[in-house]
């Protein structure tokens, strides 16, 4: 991964490194640039350097570093255009060695060749630990540092005007931070770019959840159309379930009674039967609410012909009296009858 601290103006050389650019092919996100304007000062470029490789270590963590020292960020330098003073350079070096990951120092860049000589000199003191005094020793080169008194740490700092701003540094560092999302997580994790396919992306999006689970084979989807959760052991079987009618003797004529369906339903029906002139007063069985016959009371038809009228359970019509023997009969014929149990369903919750 590479990260570029450099100035930028569209058409400064090599004319790279804007902040959109982000790598191309198996480097796609791997490659973050911060561009700056001239003049930019010590404070500003210690906060946006320490900003930037502190997420940068914290979301690539690497297991080296090779850090490259262009002195031609140093004011005064002959081609860049920064107000660095030796000493920020210097604690940019420091702040990377703290991190105690393997470090490479190289050198790079720097016009102004006493500059260059005085910052290496430094930084390679704050690699060691060795702290230097400020008074350059006396060697035969000291022509070339007469002019700042032979000092270590020259003004350096001022000489052109800062186009920078907290604003535009804090956009950088914002952005930089977007960046890398994309490396978050366990490391050698392929990075994918997101698909160009928008429209199927959409399309795929509005899919109902019903057909989702079509294709998965999932069968969730059938039971969401009926439109409420159907649990187990429940006496609605769909479509297909028609209740059994079980028959129960019936009262005399006259008189009508609904038939009882299983299931437990209660309903007002209307039994129609042709009463006789007149009936013998005979005990009718009658039915309770679990089905077992019990003794009833003696029941008089009445004496003329007469549409009766009565409640019951359920619909239907009363049975006559031979209707009624010939059922009997069958019934004694007939092996008891079993009630099943409603078939077990399958409970699907969907969370």
């Amino acid at each position: 991964m590479t990260v570029s601290f450099h100035k930028y103006t569209g058409d400064f050389f090599p004319g790279t490194g804007k902040l959109e650019d982000n790598g191309a092919g198996s480097g796609k996100h791997f490659c973050l640039n911060v561009p700056l304007l001239d003049g930019i000062d010590d404070d500003m470029y210690l906060t946006i350097f320490k900003t930037v490789i502190d997420d940068t270590v914290t979301a690539f963590r690497p297991s080296a570093i090779v850090l490259q020292c262009g002195a031609d960020s140093l004011g005064c330098d002959r081609l860049g255009a920064f107000n660095l003073s030796i000493a920020a350079h210097g604690e940019c070096v420091n702040f990377v060695r703290k991190y105690n990951v393997p470090l490479l120092v190289l050198g790079g860049g720097g016009y102004t060749i006493k500059n260059v000589s005085r910052c290496w000199t430094y930084e390679t003191s704050v690699l060691v630990g060795a702290e230097i005094p400020d008074e350059l020793p006396a060697t035969v080169y000291d022509s070339f540092f007469a002019d700042s008194h032979w000092k270590l740490h020259p003004p350096l700092t001022g000489k052109v005007d800062n186009q920078n701003s907290a604003a535009s540094l804090q956009r950088i560092s914002i952005s930089i931070r977007n960046k890398l999302r994309y490396l978050q997580g366990a490391p050698s994790v392929a990075m994918q770019e997101i698909p160009p396919d928008l429209q199927g992306l959409l399309s795929d999006e509005s899919r109902t959840a019903e057909e989702r689970d079509e294709e998965r084979g999932t069968g969730q989807a059938g039971e969401r159309r009926f439109g409420r959760s159907m649990g187990r052991n429940e006496f609605y079987d769909g479509d297909n379930d028609v209740d059994q009618e079980v028959s129960t003797p019936t009262r005399a004529r006259g008189t009508s009674t609904g038939r009882r369906a299983r299931g437990g339903r209660r309903g007002r029906g209307r039994g129609r039967g042709r009463g006789a002139a007149t009936a013998p007063a005979t005990p009718v069985p009658t039915t309770g609410d679990e089905g077992d016959e019990t003794t009833g009371t003696p029941i008089v038809a009445p004496p003329k012909r007469a549409r009766g009228r009565g409640r019951g359970r359920g619909r239907g019509r009363g049975k006559t009296a031979a209707a009624a023997a010939a059922a009997d009969k069958d019934k004694d014929n007939s092996t008891p009858e079993t009630t099943s149990t409603p078939a077990a369903m399958d409970l699907d919750v969907d969370i």
